[in-house]
This record gives structure tokens, sequence and C-alpha cells, in this order.
């Protein structure tokens, strides 16, 4: 139990901190820093396979063409996230950012209610209908619905529900999908080298060095969240979470100077007080 505790609050952690690393990158477009990050992903997830000799997997995924289906649907969801967030701590919306995985457990209670024929106890309607007056009001005094989050929310809502239910563990899942994205990603990446274009030409050495770096970054903080979620409940996994969206929030105000006006707090407040029903709750219920 200690031990997977540890394994969840490091990942979620490492996740928590991705904006000092894609700060990093601001000189490269999202779209590019994505396809770096699938092609080096892949190379360190291949490189641990082959450490492990764990191969066989793949010959029943290519067998299978629901799975494989399913994967490149959860390939495509990834991607869009990953633009999405990339793109966001870029163009100084950190804050945004770190809404959406506030709001992402509670979309994945709406999830599971629609998709998977879950129900939803009381205190956890409660505290979608509270969050959802968060966003409605977080809407109304920016005059726009805070796309970032709901995309980075949805995507990723979406992306576990379909984790969920899939036939595979997560070093062998997070292999297939960026097999299936890097062909696109690797093809980009030489286009624009051909053409004299990209950061693998352009950049300076620093600037390649993190782009290389985002393959272990990607794929460590993941498989650190397998072996922790093997190891503790759901209702311990679901308060250890909170780690990362706030961690990304004293980020956004405190370093990279994002303004929190009183308005928007109100908005994250009753997000906030929505998360602390939904743990409660869920907290008193294992309890029982």
């Amino acid at each position: 139990m200690h031990a997977g505790v540890v394994y969840a609050a490091l990942a979620y952690t490492a996740w928590g901190l991705f904006p000092l690393f894609f700060k990093q990158l601001v000189a490269v477009n999202a779209f590019e820093v994505v396809m770096h990050r699938t092609v080096w992903s892949l190379v360190f997830l291949l490189g641990v396979l082959a450490v492990r000799q764990h191969w066989a997997w793949l010959g029943a995924v290519w067998r299978s063409p629901r799975v494989l289906g399913a994967f490149v649907l959860s390939a495509l969801l990834l991607a869009v996230n990953w633009c999405t967030y990339v793109w966001a701590v870029q163009n100084g919306h950190v804050l945004d950012a770190s809404l959406g995985y506030f709001i992402l457990p509670l979309v994945n209670v709406a999830l599971g209610f629609v998709f998977l024929h879950e129900r939803p106890r009381p205190g956890q309607w409660l505290a979608v209908a509270v969050a959802a007056a968060g966003v409605l009001w977080l809407t109304v005094q920016a005059g726009r619905l805070p796309w970032v989050a709901l995309v980075l929310a949805i995507t990723f809502g979406f992306y576990g529900l379909l984790r969920k239910v899939g036939a595979l563990g997560a070093l062998e899942g997070l292999t297939l999908e960026t097999l299936v994205l890097s062909p696109v990603a690797a093809g980009c990446l030489l286009w624009w080298g051909w053409h004299g274009q990209g950061a693998l030409v352009q950049a300076d050495g620093a600037t390649i060095g993190w782009l290389l770096l985002g393959g272990p970054l990607t794929a460590i903080p993941l498989l650190l969240f397998a072996a922790g979620a093997r190891r503790v409940s759901m209702s311990t996994m679901g308060i250890l979470q909170y780690i990362s969206p706030t961690l990304q929030l004293l980020l956004g105000v405190w370093l990279f100077g994002e303004v929190f006006e009183p308005a928007r707090a109100l908005g994250f407040g009753l997000i906030w007080a929505a998360l602390g029903v939904y743990s409660l709750e869920g907290w008193w219920t294992s309890r029982r």
C-alpha cells in the first residue's frame, strides 16, 4: 500500500511539473513538440520492451481488428489532448490547463453513467452539479467557454474510458498508441528536416536535448501510475490525482505570473468544492 502511494504520487507530481518542461520548448510549435514526443516515447518504450523481452502481445493485437481500432481511437484522443496541453502551456494558459484536470474526475463520473451504465450516488451527482455551476460561471464571466479546460477534460476522459475497457496494460497500450501515431509523426519530422525546417535542423543543442528527453518523461510517469494503481484503492487514487492540477495552478500563478482575478477564483472555488464533496463522499463510502 505504501509503495503504491509513492508510485502514484510520483506520477502525479511529474505530470504537475510538466509546464516547467514545455516552457523550455516555447520556440517550437506545439504540433511539432507532440510529433517529437510521440517518436521519442516510442523509442523509449521499444527499449523497455526489448529489455523485458515482451513482444508476444503485438502478434495478438494485429490479429484483432477490434482491439486495434479501439487503440487507434485512443491514440487520436491522446494526440489532441497533448497538442492542446502543450499549446496551453506555451501560450500562457497553464491555469486553464489545471482547470481541465480539476474537472476530469467529474467528467469520468458522467462518462461512467452514460457508457458503462454505472449509477453515481447522490453525493457524486451533487459534485457534478456544483462543478457544472463553476464551469458556467467561468463561461459567463469570461464571455466564452473555457475551451482549453473542456477539451483537456473531455479528451482525457474518453481516453481513460477506452483504456478502462481496453485489452492492454499501460506499457503495451502506450506502445501501441505511439506505434499508431509515429508514422505520421516521423513523416512530418523527416519532411520538415528535408526542407531545412523544424527543430532538428534549426534549433540549438539544448532545445534538441529537451525534445529527446520528452520520450522518457512521457513514458515513466505513466508506468509509475500503472504500478501505483495496482496497489492502492480507487478512492486513494482519486485524492492523489489532485496533486497534478494543484501543482499546475501554483506554477501558473506564482512562477509564470498568470492572472487569477477574484471572478475566476469563484469559478475555481465552486469546482474545488465539488471535488471536496466528491472526495469525501468516496472516502465515506469506502469506509462504510
